[in-house]
C-alpha cells in the first residue's frame, strides 16, 4: 500500500501516469460548467422552523445538495478535525499504513483511488482514510493512535456530526410528513467518517479526484478545506462548482434517501476535480443504515397515483449491488 498512495509519489512526476488518465468524456476539460453560481445555502440558526424545512426540502428536490451555516458545531472543533486529518496524511507512508491496519475486518482502512472491489476505468487522484464511528464507541480501538489526540478530536467531531445529521434528517422527515425520529434508529446507526487527501496534480485537465457518482448512503455531511473549489454537482447537463463557505458544511442526499422518498429527493450526482498548486483535504461523514435494515419507499409517501418505483432490499445487499454495478445500477433497480 505504501508505494500505491498518491501522496507517496505525486511530486516525482511531471505528467499524470497513464492509469490515472480519464477517458475523454470524463475529463474536466471537456465538461460544461453551469451558469448557476452555486448550490443553496441554508441558515440552521434561523427562528422560522417552517421556513428552514421548506428550504431544505426544496433544495433536496431540485439539487440534492445544500450548504448549512449556523449549524451548532464549534469552529474550533472543525479546525481541529481538519488539522488532525492533515497531520495523519502528512505522516510517513509506513506509519499511515500501520496506524490504519489495526482492524482484522478491514472496516478501518487507508486506501487510494476509489477503494472499490471492482476495477475502475481509471484511477482517482486521492488517498483516503475510512473508519466506522458509531455513537457506542465500538471500533474506536481500531482507529489510529497517531497523530497525538486523533481519537479524542475525531471522537468528539463525529459525535457532533451525528447530532447535526439527525437534526437535518428530522427536519427532512417533518417536511415529508414522515413523523419524528423516522431516521433515528436502524436507518442511521452505522455512520462512517472518511478523510480524503487530494495532492497537487501536474495535469488536472486529464484526471479526477472522484468521478461522477451518487453516494450509496442516507446522507453525507462534508467539511471542505477553505479556499479551494473542487467539488461539483451535476444538474441540467452541467456542473455547478460548490465553493467552500467559511465554517459551513455541504449536505447531500444519498441514493438510499432517494429510494426512501420514492424519488422525490435527489441523490445528486457529483464529482471532484484536482488542481496543480495545492493539496486539498475534506472530511466526509456518511450516515448509513445497518446492513439488515430494509430500504424501500416510505409507505406514508405512497398513494394509488404515486406507487413505489423501487423494490425493497436489505441495505447490505443493496450496497453490494450498488458498488458492483456502478453507474448502471439505478436504471436496473427501478420497478
Amino acid at each position: 500500500m505504501e508505494g500505491k498512495l498518491v501522496s507517496s509519489w505525486y511530486n516525482l512526476h511531471s505528467s499524470v501516469p497513464e492509469s490515472y488518465v480519464q477517458p475523454p468524456e470524463r475529463r474536466p476539460c471537456n465538461a460544461v460548467l453551469s451558469t448557476i453560481k452555486t448550490i443553496p445555502v441554508i441558515d440552521l440558526g434561523g427562528d422560522d422552523r417552517d421556513d428552514i424545512i421548506k428550504n431544505i426540502i426544496k433544495s433536496s428536490e431540485e439539487y440534492g445538495f445544500f450548504q448549512v451555516v449556523n449549524h451548532g458545531v464549534a469552529k474550533e472543533l472543525m479546525e481541529d478535525a481538519l488539522r488532525i486529518f492533515k497531520e495523519f496524511h502528512a505522516m510517513p507512508p509506513n506509519e499511515k499504513v500501520s496506524e490504519s491496519s489495526k482492524d482484522p475486518n478491514n472496516s478501518c482502512k487507508l486506501y487510494t483511488s476509489s477503494g472499490r472491489n471492482v476495477e475502475d476505468v481509471a484511477k482517482y487522484w486521492k488517498d483516503s482514510l475510512k473508519h466506522p464511528c458509531p455513537p457506542s464507541g465500538e471500533f474506536m480501538e481500531y482507529w489510529p493512535h497517531k497523530p497525538e489526540g486523533y481519537r479524542e478530536i475525531v471522537g468528539k467531531y463525529t459525535q457532533e456530526l451525528r447530532a447535526l445529521g439527525l437534526r437535518i434528517l428530522d427536519l427532512i422527515s417533518e417536511g415529508l410528513g414522515l413523523g419524528p425520529n423516522y431516521f433515528s434508529e436502524e436507518l442511521s446507526e452505522n455512520p462512517v467518517v472518511i478523510s480524503h487527501h487530494y495532492p497537487p496534480c501536474p495535469e488536472p485537465s486529464l484526471t479526477l479526484g472522484a468521478s461522477k457518482h451518487k453516494d450509496p448512503n442516507i446522507l453525507t455531511i462534508l467539511f471542505q478545506e477553505p479556499n479551494i473549489t473542487a467539488l461539483q454537482v451535476f444538474k441540467d447537463g452541467a456542473w455547478i462548482p460548490v465553493e467552500p463557505i467559511p465554517n459551513a458544511f455541504v449536505v447531500n442526499m444519498g441514493f438510499m434517501l432517494q429510494i426512501i422518498t420514492n424519488g422525490r429527493l435527489i441523490g445528486a450526482e457529483h464529482r471532484v476535480i484536482t488542481n496543480s498548486s495545492s493539496s486539498r483535504h475534506t472530511i466526509a461523514y456518511f450516515i448509513n443504515p445497518n446492513k439488515e435494515a430494509i430500504i424501500e419507499p416510505a409507505k406514508p409517501l405512497l398513494t394509488s397515483t404515486s406507487p413505489p418505483i423501487y423494490p425493497s432490499m436489505a441495505f447490505g445487499e443493496l450496497l453490494q449491488h450498488f458498488l458492483n454495478k456502478g453507474p448502471y445500477f439505478e436504471a436496473e433497480f427501478r420497478l
